[in-house]
């Protein structure tokens, strides 16, 4: 570890619009110029005042005098643009006379357990952490997410810290450039992270130092931060880790997207447990706050299946426990936590951030949960303080699979497979997207998001015409409807012009139907896109 003293910031009379880098409970924009359509608008010196404005947020919700010296771990993930932003989060950081903990190549969940880790010696609890990041978007995107020891900020904080740093940005065009007087000091936190998820898996096999030794795991990082837990997680814990994949970072992302939810990422990860004769496959996102697996058999356990698992694993250390997912998982998925697990299943709303924060809301009702899932492979445990952290979920399947091989050394991922027997599974899943024309006459002058609305509030009133169609008794998010052996739901994006339609059904020929429902409820409505539709009608 070293410590050195920063730099001089940067000053600028660029313009920005510091509101529109908002994206929900992130901020995420443009850090790389050369894409088409897509002006940089995550710069050097706006990203000083985001960093600056975020130490002063901090500041105040510490409730501070102001002359308290901060220090905030910075970290990122293998984006091109990564080390440019670092210098500057840092460089905004240290102008504002606050310390900076370099981690360097790290996780969204490392960032946020930094602030809970007691390690004086690596200057750990951090008083606020930030993770450079854009998720699995494009080489060109990048973003930021924030945390404190209470987790990760949510939507009003953001707008907060934007606000703020829209301030400090004009007020830095009128000022001489600002002397660094906070100090910078490299930290290797990820090894420090890691060492954690391998005491818990030691821990759940008694205690025993390679309890995964002759098991062989396949990771798959998708050239994102995750490829730390090839050796700094499974070889420590005896595991072969041969066949393993594209753990090397880069921002360009070449082999595929490091996203749970695509289908070439799916197949990359499937292919390799099944070349290399594997008993478990992984893979990670970009910045490893979500994950998927892959049994030996080649069987795919995310989505749905992932939570099943989870919701199995949970249920076993706390029956009758409530699980709260998002709002597009299967009915199949309920009637496995309510009938075959014992538990219950709270469908919320789309949104890792809503999911988690609808979790501790039941707590605090006195409604116990103990997991909050997103289908996209976030995951949060009350355990690990509600942290949605994908190795941390690898590790939870890492705990059965060493548990049951204290009793049985060649047991492989069929413990896992065991688990989510009897999930029911629908043969079509589909989602299409509809677009809103924002310049349509049709809008007649409302927001995307009214004209939304008033699609959603007709098609519910055709459906409760329809005696085939069933709308859900209980729903917290657009219109969910159950039919002709299947269900559909129809919501509104959280950012976007856009109306998601997930189908699901036993056969194409259902599935048709409630689309057909669908496309007749909402045709009248002409800035609405229903191009896809049509197109999978047809089919």
């Amino acid at each position: 570890m070293a410590a050195t003293q920063g730099t001089s910031a940067v000053a600028s009379t660029e313009k920005i619009d510091f509101l529109k880098l908002q994206n929900g409970s992130d901020i995420r924009g443009v850090a790389i110029a050369g894409v088409e359509g897509e002006p940089v608008n995550i710069t050097e010196p706006g990203t000083e005042a985001i960093a600056a404005a975020f130490a002063a947020w901090l500041l105040n919700k510490k409730k501070s005098d102001g002359l308290r010296r901060l220090r905030i771990s910075v970290g990122h993930d293998s984006r091109i643009s990564a080390h440019k932003l670092q210098n500057a989060v840092t460089h905004g950081i240290t102008s504002a006379g606050h310390d900076v903990l370099q981690f360097g190549l790290a996780s969204t969940p490392a960032m946020f357990n930094s602030t809970l880790t007691e390690d004086e010696m690596n200057h750990c609890p951090a008083d606020g952490g930030i993770m450079i990041t854009a998720s699995h978007l494009p080489y060109n995107r990048n973003g930021f997410k924030f945390f404190t020891s209470d987790g990760g900020l949510n939507k009003a904080d953001i707008k907060d810290i934007l606000e703020r740093a829209s301030r400090v940005y004009e007020e830095s065009a009128h000022r001489d450039k600002q002397e660094q007087t906070g100090v910078v000091t490299q930290v290797d936190y990820m090894s420090i992270y890691a060492s954690d998820l391998v005491q818990a898996v030691r821990k759940s096999a008694g205690n025993k130092e390679k309890p995964l030794e002759g098991l062989h795991i396949v990771v798959d990082a998708g050239n994102g931060a995750g490829g730390f837990f090839v050796d700094k997680v499974l070889k420590p814990l005896g595991a072969v880790t041969s066949g393993s994949q594209f753990l090397e970072p880069d921002g360009l992302f070449p082999n595929h997207i490091p996203n749970p939810e695509d289908k070439a990422a799916m197949e990359a990860i499937t292919q390799a447990v099944l070349n290399n004769k594997a008993d478990l496959g992984i893979i990670f996102d970009t910045d490893v706050d979500r994950s998927a697996a892959v049994d030996s058999s080649g069987r795919e356990l995310n989505r749905n299946r992932l939570i099943a698992l989870m919701s199995a694993i949970v249920l076993e250390e706390h029956p009758g426990t409530t699980v709260v997912t998002d709002s597009v998982t299967s009915d199949g998925l309920t009637t496995f936590i309510e009938k075959k697990l014992g538990g219950k299943h709270h469908r919320f709303k789309r949104g890792y951030k809503n999911v988690i924060d609808e979790a501790i809301r039941l707590n605090s009702t006195g409604e116990e949960s103990h997991l909050a899932m997103e289908t996209s492979g976030h995951g949060a445990l009350k355990e690990n303080h509600w942290l949605d952290d994908g190795a941390y979920l690898m590790v939870k399947l890492l705990n059965k699979l060493a548990g049951a091989r204290t009793s049985n050394p060649n047991i492989g991922s069929k413990v896992l497979t065991d688990l989510v027997e009897g999930l029911e599974e629908a043969s079509v899943v589909v989602e299409i997207r509809f677009k809103i024309d924002q310049n349509h006459a049709d809008l007649k002058g409302r927001s995307f998001r009214d004209y939304g609305e008033s699609i959603l509030k007709h098609l519910e009133n055709v459906i409760s015409e329809d005696p085939n169609l069933h709308k859900a008794p209980k729903n917290y998010e657009g219109v969910r409807v159950s039919g002709y052996g299947g269900w559909f739901l129809l919501r509104l994006s959280l950012h976007d012009p856009v109306l998601p339609l997930n189908i699901e059904a036993q056969s194409k020929d259902d599935a048709i139907k409630l689309g057909h429902s669908v496309l007749a409820a909402v045709s009248e409505f002409s800035a609405l896109d229903t191009s896809a539709l049509n197109k999978f009608l047809q089919q």
